[in-house]
């Protein structure tokens, strides 16, 4: 009689689970708002609909579209970034103060520095065991206080404008390069993600952490990763921002919070993680710019904007949650 064989079980593994059909109906979510918008305001205003309407929408909307999709990665593993809107408008005026000294390498050195405080912030996540919300809030008050400080309450005209001039082109007398940038960041991260195993690594944190760390997920450096992103995007777009406005300003990108986090739930990107894509951010971010753009061509008065923004978080995050992974509601 041969003896017993007992089976040792594996370990758990990250399975990640397919895309339920609510979350497929959710992926053309932002396309379908995008077509319905567009169509909406060109029968409100037939002017709409013209090269010179849409090419300044699409300009206005790159800042937007880097802001979401750095902090779309966070969102993906699960977390949350309120900073990215105050360290923006900091970096604004780190640009302004340092483009006499540094000229030319003023954005790489912007980029960097944001990126840095970025990792900083997913440092003290995952090192103090502090939610992402707790720490990016305290961050965006602290990186608010600072611009105050060292722009003392007040715009800092940019006089030399060849740092940025490369902003205001346009791609075939058509495009402008801001956009262009925006989407090449877009597609840059995306195919990283791709290509890499950091897109199984981002989602897994995101369904489950616990799994992710099961499975020989790096979820603390995944994280970090994502904060660093972000603050970088924040960084790239402080420096469109000051190539439009002329001036770096303690308060210039504090109007693209909501704005931001609209687009990524627009996008259908859940707010609970693990599901959504940067090229539904970018969807997203179309979609609230022709919000912004069109309030007033519908006679809306602008006072209205950040209801609405308000209106369109709760009723995504109501579409897009995944209520399997909040078993109790706070």
């Amino acid at each position: 009689m041969s003896a017993p064989v007992l089976a040792t079980p594996a370990p758990d593994a990250v399975v990640l689970a397919r895309p339920t059909v609510g979350q497929r109906l959710t992926s053309f979510m932002p396309v379908i708002a995008l077509v319905v918008l567009l169509a909406a305001l060109t029968i409100a205003d037939p002017s709409f609909l013209t090269l010179n309407s849409l090419t300044a929408a699409v300009r206005t909307s790159a800042p937007l579209v880097v802001l979401a999709a750095g902090a779309t990665l966070v969102v993906l593993c699960g977390g949350i970034d309120l900073s990215i809107a105050a360290l923006c408008s900091l970096a604004t005026v780190f640009f302004a103060l340092w483009l006499p000294d540094l000229g030319g390498l003023t954005t790489l050195a912007i980029i960097a520095v944001t990126a840095a405080i970025g990792a900083l912030q997913g440092v003290a996540h995952v090192l103090l065991r502090i939610p992402s919300f707790i720490v990016t809030l305290g961050g965006m008050s602290i990186f608010a206080a600072v611009a105050l400080v060292i722009s003392d309450a007040g715009p800092i005209r940019v006089v030399d404008r060849d740092a940025t001039n490369w902003l205001t082109l346009y791609v075939g007398g058509v495009v402008p390069m801001a956009f262009v940038v925006a989407l090449v960041v877009v597609a840059v991260i995306s195919l990283v993600l791709r290509l890499t195993p950091l897109e199984t690594w981002v989602r897994a944190t995101g369904y489950s952490e616990s799994a992710a760390r099961l499975g020989g997920a790096p979820v603390d450096l995944v994280k970090v990763a994502a904060f660093t992103v972000s603050g970088a995007c924040a960084g790239l777009a402080a420096v469109m921002l000051v190539s439009r406005n002329f001036s770096g300003s303690p308060s210039m990108a504090d109007n693209l919070l909501l704005p931001a986090v609209a687009a990524i739930v627009v996008g259908g990107t859940a707010i609970t993680g693990g599901h959504g894509s940067l090229w539904r951010s970018l969807a997203g971010a179309l979609v609230v710019t022709l919000l912004r753009v069109g309030l007033p061509i519908v006679g809306v008065p602008s006072a209205w904007e950040q209801i609405l923004y308000g209106a369109i978080i709760v009723a995504a995050v109501a579409l897009t949650l995944d209520r399997s992974k909040v078993l109790i509601i706070k």
